[in-house]
């Protein structure tokens, strides 16, 4: 073969030869990995450069096997040691892992495999393998390691849960110290065991969430193996285990945090209503009035409803500032508070403005009429002696009234007309209420033309007189009768006394009313008596105003006699409230009536603020349980208790007992198992005209 053929060959060779240690240069630093050849009969080395690199030596250096025991820690010379021998006798190099100490210091983890190649003779002769740097596979394991033991021992509760059963797969001890469970039972368990309130549905809305994000958090309650509860927040994460779809959940006890959230929450809430509400009162305050006036506005225009708004000031409040001081004032502005909201609906907003200024907005108001019921009674409630630290204190009230959306449609002119109405109160003489008005409302005209009909019903004896009979329950027997006026109008007809008795009161025509009443009543008495008939004892209604009359006495002796009306027949009701008005003034009256042989009763017992001390001093025959206590029994418990005690004090003074507004069968049986044999109301009889009565009375001879 030409030289120069020859030449060209062996230049292809040297080239591919070139190319194929290259390759397998770029393959070693790929893979981290050296290879090496050591001749066990002359003791010479060969390292490829990577695992020069992974000794860490210069290339310069002549490796050898001493080279090697030099770098190897000493924890693991000698068991590199029994690996060479080991080699030699079987011919292979096993996976061999240990740690070197590199020529710049650095500690590595390195895995040898080899094996012995051996000559024609079967001796040994080359000895030839791979080192690779595993330093970092290491440092991974040994780092998987410790987040395992982290994780197992964390504090934090983990578990693996099944993708489709929801049943555990994992939990750590975190889990199982929280819960009280072994690992053994939660493998036996799923996630509704221990969330009581998880639902399937719950869970598939979760689901759902995972399909779109990678981790979902969720606020949970847990339940413990002891049965106690509390509240988690968890971590949910996709992943597979063991080849399989699962959760991985991570808890944490959040119940402290629950509970910092909740008093963070009570701390904004009472900033809040401490930012809308006056604080010696605790009512709403000028801020929280203008948005609830705002609001009020809003729904009524909305629902096409009335509202009013009150403006009040008490009378002459600077006075007792200025005399008993600020203290004594801040109690009186605190029982004032009360007495406002105990005439007010729980829809209705009542505020303290500022010093004695307080207001008040009347939702949804049905007739004009309802809203002067409510002012009169604020009026009375207000005036009634407030007795603070020792001192009985005497204060009244001025109100002023507006009308939305009679008077106005906004905010600001109704608050203007309700305070402009208030100082036409005082200048009226104050303790009194006003609509605000140019110059006469329609209710004030309305009130006149009722003032000026009661005049005419006066002259034209349009007023009868009904009778409400008044039954002793155990002997189904009729003991009394009750008188009721009724205004026999000549174009409406029958008018019930609430119709036009608070205007009587108001302009001082009940006085003639009630004596219309009182010689009508008397003079049917005296002629069913007369005949034949036992009507037992007439009961009278007497207003405060007509017994402070000068001549009552002397006219009520007179009508007696003119009418043969016997002084047993007569009894005479007081309403709680006007006796304790004046009450000592009361006891000296009522007992001037008393010994006229004329039994005397409390109306509407219960419903005031009787003080028992004057109770016991007035010449008094019988209480009267109002209805308001009679018509929720027996079912209300309050109302039971509030009667049996009215019973057990009225048996006490030796009074005897009736109770109104009886009109069920339970509610007489109760009053009478309780000792309340005498019953009034319409389970037995509604009022009834005097030919009625007559033919009741006839039927029981």
């Amino acid at each position: 073969m030409p030289v120069k053929i020859l030449e060209e060959n062996l230049n292809l060779a040297l080239k591919k030869l070139e190319a194929r240690e290259n390759s397998m240069r770029q393959f070693e630093e790929l893979s981290n990995l050296g290879s090496w050849e050591i001749n066990l009969k002359t003791n010479t080395t060969l390292w490829s450069e990577q695992t020069y690199n992974i000794y860490g030596e210069d290339y310069s250096v002549k490796p050898n096997l001493d080279l090697f025991f030099s770098h190897l820690v000493q924890e693991d010379f000698h068991r590199a040691q029994e690996m060479l021998k080991n080699a030699m006798i079987t011919g292979k190099v096993t996976s061999f892992q240990c740690k070197i100490k590199r020529k710049n210091g650095e500690i590595a983890d390195i895995l040898i495999n080899g094996q012995v190649i051996y000559d024609e003779t079967n001796n040994p002769d080359k000895l030839i393998g791979t080192t690779q740097d595993i330093t970092h596979l290491v440092s991974i394991k040994e780092h998987s390691d410790e987040l395992s033991e982290l994780i197992e021992h964390s504090s934090n509760e983990i578990y693996i849960v099944c993708f489709e059963s929801l049943k555990y797969l994992y939990v750590n001890k975190g889990a199982c110290k929280a819960l009280g469970y072994t690992a053994g039972e939660f493998l036996s368990m799923n996630i509704y065991d221990v969330n009581p309130y998880l639902t399937k549905s719950k869970v598939q809305r979760l689901k759902n969430e995972l399909l779109q994000n990678d981790y979902i958090l969720n606020r949970t309650e847990h339940k413990r193996k002891d049965g106690s509860l509390y509240h988690a927040q968890s971590y949910i994460h996709k992943l597979k285990y063991n080849g399989a779809d699962a959760y991985v959940i991570f808890d944490i006890d959040i119940t402290q945090t629950i509970e910092a959230e909740r008093k963070l929450q009570e701390q904004s809430q009472q900033l809040q209503h401490q930012a809308q509400h006056d604080t010696l009162t605790d009512l709403p305050n000028r801020t929280l009035f203008k948005d609830r006036l705002s609001q009020a506005i809003i729904s009524s225009k909305r629902n096409e409803k009335t509202f009013a708004l009150l403006f009040i000031d008490l009378d002459q409040f600077k006075k007792i500032n200025d005399s008993l001081g600020h203290h004594i004032g801040d109690e009186v502005l605190i029982e004032a508070s009360k007495r406002l909201k105990e005439n007010l609906r729980e829809e209705d907003t009542l505020a303290r403005l500022g010093g004695d200024e307080f207001t008040i907005i009347l939702k949804d108001i049905k007739n004009i009429q309802d809203v002067s019921n409510i002012s009169q009674k604020i009026v009375q409630a207000i005036k009634e002696p407030m007795k603070i630290h020792g001192h009985t204190l005497y204060v009244s009230s001025s109100i002023g009234i507006s009308l939305y959306p009679q008077d106005s449609l906004n905010a600001h002119d109704l608050i203007k007309y309700a305070d402009t109405a208030m100082y036409k109160a005082k200048d009226e003489g104050r303790d009194n209420f006003q609509f605000y008005s140019p110059d006469m409302t329609a209710l004030a005209f309305e009130r006149v033309v009722m003032e000026n009909s009661l005049r005419i019903a006066l002259k034209e004896d349009q007023f009868v007189v009904y009778f409400q009979p008044q039954y002793n329950a155990q002997t189904n027997t009729i003991v009394g009768m009750e008188a009721l006026v009724r205004w026999q109008h000549p174009a409406l007809g029958l008018v019930p006394p609430g119709k036009f008795i608070p205007i009587a009161e108001e302009s001082g025509l009940i006085v003639e009313i009630d004596q219309i009443v009182m010689k009508k009543a008397m003079q049917q008495f005296s002629s069913w008596y007369k005949d034949g008939l036992n009507p037992g004892t007439l009961s009278l209604n007497l207003a405060m105003k007509q017994l402070s009359e000068k001549y009552f006495i002397q006219m009520l002796l007179e009508t007696m006699h003119t009418l043969d009306f016997l002084p047993q027949w007569l009894e005479l009701e007081v309403t709680e409230g006007q006796v304790m008005n004046n009450p000592d003034a009361s006891i000296e009256k009522l007992k001037v009536i008393s010994d006229l042989g004329i039994e005397l009763a409390i109306d509407d017992f219960g419903t005031g603020y009787s003080s028992l001390a004057y109770l016991k001093k007035l010449p008094l025959n019988k209480l009267k349980i109002d209805r308001s206590f009679i018509k929720d029994l027996p079912q209300d418990d309050e109302d039971a208790a509030i009667t049996k005690a009215i019973i057990a004090l009225g048996k006490s003074l030796n009074l005897t007992l009736i109770a109104e507004g009886v009109e069920t069968e339970e509610q007489r049986d109760f009053l009478v198992i309780n000792g309340c044999a005498n019953i009034q109301g319409f389970f037995y009889s509604p009022p009834l005209a005097t030919d009625k009565i007559t033919l009741l009375l006839n039927a029981a001879l």
